[in-house]
């Protein structure tokens, strides 16, 4: 039983010990397991780290430090702008007639996206064909309009053509299918309703070149804007021009519009009155017709504009978008048709002669009361000044001389007085410096002096260069304005008006100075410049349809070419009203048969739609006083 019961025992403790055994071995396996599950864990652990880290590496930069360039990417795939120009400023003239407006076409741009798309090519000619215009056009357009950093993924549209007619509008709505990024729209084309009549005082406006752009890219102009250019569109540029808007649109990703983001309306340019009288304009414009020259007429106490025409002219309508080449060339056949004659410099000739009497009676050494006998022609220096009736007038004093142009008369008071005091008076009256006129196409013209000439030809003044110059000829170049200003200075009783074009609220606006002229020079003047209307070389003037005219004529030689021709004058004589100058280049005529009839025909328009004759005879408060 022990045996039985302690082999029971034996076994019983061999199998708790084999179990234990057992349980040992399988805690010691686990514990195995269990670790090395752990570290593979770990591993897995740490590659997530090193993945997540990387992830969240490229995300902050991708949010963070490219975002902003990203975010612009897909903006500029998805928003687009089309911008709209202003609508330029109304030039009016005195009385409230339209000298310069704005009126509407139809442009098309294109998306410069598209340009860089597979069938661009293709697209590319039949637009070109639709247009009427070159392949190499288009591209060069889109050459200037591709920014160098974005390339074709600018937003802001192309403008490729203007001006279209209903059937390109038509063609271009058909074409619209194939190409995508096109589009229409429609733009204020400047309109010049007189067309040539007051092209030279107005101007025109151009579209910029890149160059251009470029330097006004900080004044807010864009690709295609265009800026005036000459006349009183360059000078009044920013009252007329406005500011740019434009609309903000979202497309999808085949290029179709799908919402209008914001708009921002574009900013009127600012209308303004000028001087200009139609009537006057247009009177001045046909006079000269086809003859090479200049008219300006204006108000001798205030200095407004009237009239400025110049010859050959041409329409600025042309101008308001691209011209053609045959257009182009057209104009070109014409003489300098862009110069505006009335402010360049020209010979003066006789009309200087009242710079020369004024110096002569200023200075004392010739008063109004001077007789002089007068000869066939004056010597000097070994040069005949000859007598343009080759025989002389016998003796005269300043009032005949005047009436008749006397070039013997004027030559020996000339050098009397020498080149200093003339060159003094000259430039009392404003000679040989600008006006003040706020078009910058104005010459100085030029008087010239001893110095002058030591520095320009090597060479001391001579006797012959005074003679020359109280004859208004030689060096002697003055503008046609600048005549005007000195008839004004005789009409208004001695002062020098500042010409102006902008017209003003009140008189007292315009700017003039006095000069300080004896009385009875100014008065022995005004006697010899109507004596010149009542018998000399302007008696064309001296006629029913013209209250009491006073004026001066004037030929000066142009060798090898023909003469120029010259008269200026104002009226009414009283109580003057209106100064006008013409000018007729290479006329080979006297300024009393070839200057003085336009002269007439401008005075009589003026007269025509101002007053009547009679309120002008009767008026007595511009009456000038040389008591």
């Amino acid at each position: 039983m022990w045996k039985k019961k302690g082999s029971q025992f034996h076994w019983q403790n061999l199998i708790k010990k084999k179990n234990y055994g057992f349980r040992i071995f399988r805690e010691k396996k686990n514990n195995l397991t269990i670790g090395q599950n752990s570290q593979s864990l770990l591993i897995m652990m740490f590659i997530s780290f090193v993945l997540l880290g990387a992830i969240g590496s490229r995300l902050f930069f991708l949010q963070l430090v490219e975002g902003k360039n990203y975010r612009g990417k897909s903006e500029n795939n998805r928003v687009r702008v089309m911008p709209k120009p202003p609508i330029r400023g109304t030039i009016f003239d005195r009385k409230g007639r339209i000298l310069a407006s704005n009126r509407f076409s139809h442009s098309v741009y294109l998306w410069p996206v598209v340009v860089s798309q597979p069938n661009w090519p293709k697209n590319r000619k039949s637009l070109a064909h639709l247009l009427s215009i070159s392949e190499e056009n288009i591209e060069a357009k889109i050459s200037e309009s591709i920014n160098k950093k974005t390339g074709y993924s600018s937003s802001i549209l192309i403008k490729i053509a203007s001006r279209l007619n209903p059937a390109q509008i038509t063609a271009l709505e058909e074409f619209k299918e194939e190409l995508d990024g096109l589009e229409m729209d429609i733009e204020n084309i400047r309109n010049y309703p007189n067309k040539e009549i007051g092209a030279h005082i107005l101007g025109y406006i151009g579209e910029l070149s890149s160059q251009e752009l470029k330097e006004k890219q900080s004044e807010g102009y864009l690709l295609g804007d265009s800026v005036g250019r000459m006349g009183i569109e360059s000078a009044y540029e920013k009252k007329l021009r406005g500011e740019w808007g434009g609309i903000e649109l979202e497309v999808n990703g085949a290029g179709k519009i799908t919402k209008v983001l914001g708009r921002k309306a574009a900013k009127l340019g600012k209308d303004i009155t000028v001087t200009l009288d139609l009537d006057i304009q247009k009177a001045a414009e046909f006079a000269l017709r086809q003859r090479t020259g200049a008219v300006v007429a204006i108000e001798p106490y205030t200095g407004q504009i009237l009239a400025m025409a110049s010859s050959p002219t041409f329409d600025p309508n042309f101008f308001s978008t691209p011209l053609a080449p045959k257009t182009w060339k057209q104009l070109q056949q014409k003489d300098a048709f862009l110069l505006n004659r009335v402010l360049q410099g020209f010979p003066p000739a006789s009309t200087f002669k009242i710079v020369t009497s004024t110096a002569a009676m200023e200075s004392g050494k010739y008063p109004p009361d001077t007789i002089l006998s007068t000869s066939p022609y004056l010597s000097v220096g070994g040069t005949h000044f000859r007598e343009w009736n080759r025989l002389g007038f016998g003796k005269i004093g300043y009032i005949k001389a005047l009436a008749l142009s006397s070039n013997t008369f004027h030559g020996q008071i000339g050098l009397k007085i020498g080149e200093d005091d003339l060159v003094r008076y000259a430039r009392l009256y404003g000679f040989g410096s600008k006006t003040g006129i706020e078009l910058e196409e104005e010459k100085i013209g030029l008087i010239a002096d001893n110095i002058w000439k030591k520095k320009k030809h090597k060479g001391n003044w001579t006797d012959g260069d005074t003679v020359n110059m109280s004859l208004g000829q030689g060096f002697t170049k003055a503008t046609p304005l600048q005549v005007a200003i000195m008839f004004s200075v005789i009409a208004n009783g001695g002062y020098r008006i500042k010409p102006q074009l902008l017209k003003k609220v009140y008189e007292k606006e315009y700017l003039k100075s006095y000069i300080g002229f004896k009385s009875s020079t100014i008065r022995t003047l005004r006697e010899g410049l109507r004596a010149v209307v009542l018998s000399g070389t302007g008696k064309i003037l001296n006629v029913p349809s013209l209250p009491p005219v006073a004026g001066k004529s004037g030929t000066a030689e142009a060798p090898p070419r023909k003469s120029h021709a010259w008269f200026g004058g104002f009226a009414p004589y009283n109580s003057p009203e209106i100064v006008v100058v013409a000018f007729v280049e290479h006329s080979g005529g006297g300024g009393g048969t070839i200057a003085a009839p336009i002269v007439r025909q401008v005075m009589e328009a003026y007269f025509k739609h101002n007053r009547s004759l009679n309120s002008i005879n009767n008026r007595k408060n511009l009456s000038i006083n040389l008591n």
